[in-house]
């Protein structure tokens, strides 16, 4: 797993470190990272390329600056407009002329390569009118120094003008930012500063696909359709028969050793998946190790009912769609609830506000704010995914592309993420596992043009065992 920790965290680490390192150590070191990055992005051959530095003020300038001039030793011919050149960092800015860079009050009429040192960690709030105009104009690709200018650090949201970078290079750790906005860091690189000891434990991580190949359950000898997991579906209606084959088909197919399906589309699930045992209500459905509530359910009595059955099973459950909109709106399926089980709760964020109040800017404490009441792990759907623990963890899941944002889409997260549960798997990380596997397998169902639902639940075997395989025997 990746970590990434709070600014404030990150800070307080940096100032421990530089007590104890010669003065301009740590800004020369930051700069060969962002020089060798950037060196790596223009390619050879490098004379003759032409690299410009959006250098804001203090030391997030002062680093491209220092990298502008490990760029000029380089033979790259590097240009620095200085958005305040009362406060642009001294030793940085004379370094960087004496190397033969030159400064312009406008972009160039030519750059193979942005650099954006317009503002660090400690700001907050979008581009200023200045910065955000030369930002528009840019068509050169972009590197960001520790964060793309305009995107807030610890919580990635972008409320105005912002840069889009093809690179981010951050420094000591990664911070919040660089797995809440991935469509805004594009790919991070790690320059090592020494902080590591200083941090303690990260306040939040993303799973990478090795964790999620090693961690996915696979039989072994002495399994049986039980032991590998038996997951109990209620989903779907007349209505809405599509809900209940997409979640079960997701069961079926992720990694359900058994699936049994309880609900009105009995008869359209058992025609398209006849490996499952489908009877007409939870309570003929026999046992299960986890339940799955909720798609397609609807709103009504009956549905509550449903819930309520689930709730009060003794096994962890798995609330989605309608199933939220029950529990924020009637109170017998909180009574019912068995409190020695877990509950996973997967609302996108009209959902959320119905059961919570507003997500607001801020969705790692959104989320964190819900798994602590709600006694749940929460998994709050978006471009970027965040699951939150009541006990404090939170793993964020940024997605590929848009193309799971479908009809339909939802479902197979859940039924996914209940054959995870039924098969054991601790709901935190289940949560995370599914949302991994889920958004690759809409990547590989859409392969650059819309897909449905239905294809992105086809794909779900060939990413499981494109994860399997980059875990080393």
């Amino acid at each position: 797993m990746l970590g990434a920790w709070r600014t404030d965290r990150v800070r307080a680490a940096e100032e421990r470190v530089l007590a104890r390192t010669p003065e301009g150590a740590l800004m020369r070191r930051a700069a060969f990272g962002i020089a060798t990055a950037a060196l790596r992005m223009l390619a050879a051959p490098v004379p003759g390329r032409h690299v410009v530095l959006l250098v804001g003020a203090g030391n997030n300038g002062g680093d491209a600056l220092w990298a502008g001039y490990e760029l000029r030793r380089r033979g790259v011919a590097v240009t620095a407009v200085l958005l305040d050149p009362d406060r642009a960092h001294r030793a940085g800015l004379a370094a960087f002329r004496r190397a033969g860079g030159r400064t312009a009050d406008d972009l160039p009429p030519r750059a193979d390569l942005v650099v954006d040192g317009i503002v660090g960690l400690s700001a907050r709030g979008p581009l200023r009118p200045r910065a955000a105009a030369l930002v528009d104009r840019i068509t050169a690709p972009v590197l960001a120094v520790d964060l793309p200018s305009g995107v807030d650090p610890d919580t990635g949201a972008v409320d105005g003008p912002a840069v889009r970078a093809d690179v981010t290079v951050t420094f000591g750790c990664r911070k919040p930012v660089h797995a809440l906005a991935p469509h805004h860091c594009g790919d991070v690189v790690l320059v090592d500063l020494g902080l590591r000891p200083e941090l303690g434990e990260p306040d939040l991580v993303v799973l990478e696909p090795a964790d999620v190949g090693r961690a996915w359950p696979v039989p072994g000898p002495a399994d049986d359709k039980y032991t590998q997991g038996v997951t109990g579906v209620a989903a779907g209606s007349a209505t809405y028969p599509g809900a209940a084959v997409l979640c079960t088909g997701a069961a079926v197919l992720g990694t359900s050793g058994m699936v049994r399906y309880a609900g009105s589309a009995a008869e359209v699930v058992s025609h398209r998946w006849p490996e499952t045992i489908c009877t007409g209500s939870v309570t003929d459905a026999g046992r299960v190790q986890a339940w799955v509530v909720g798609p397609g359910l609807g709103t009504g009595t009956a549905s509550a009912e449903v819930l309520s059955a689930v709730m009060g099973a003794g096994v962890p459950v798995l609330a989605d769609a309608d199933a939220i909109t029950l529990l924020a709106s009637d109170a017998a399926p909180w009574d019912a609830r068995d409190p020695g089980t877990a509950l996973v709760l997967t609302p996108h964020d009209r959902e959320y506000a119905r059961l919570a109040g507003d997500v607001g800017t801020d969705r790692v404490a959104a989320a964190l704010r819900a798994a602590r009441r709600f006694d749940a792990v929460v998994l709050l759907k978006g471009n970027t995914t965040v699951v939150a623990a009541p006990d404090g963890r939170v793993l964020v899941g940024g997605s590929r592309s848009s193309w799971p944002a479908t009809a339909g889409s939802g479902d197979v997260l859940s039924g996914l993420l209940g054959s995870l549960l039924a098969a054991g798997v601790d709901p935190w990380l289940a949560a995370g596992m599914a949302a991994h596997v889920h958004s690759l397998a809409a990547d590989l169902a859409a392969d650059g043009a819309p897909a449905p639902a239905s294809a992105l639940l086809a794909s779900v075997p060939d990413a499981i065992r494109a994860l399997r395989g980059r875990v080393t025997p």
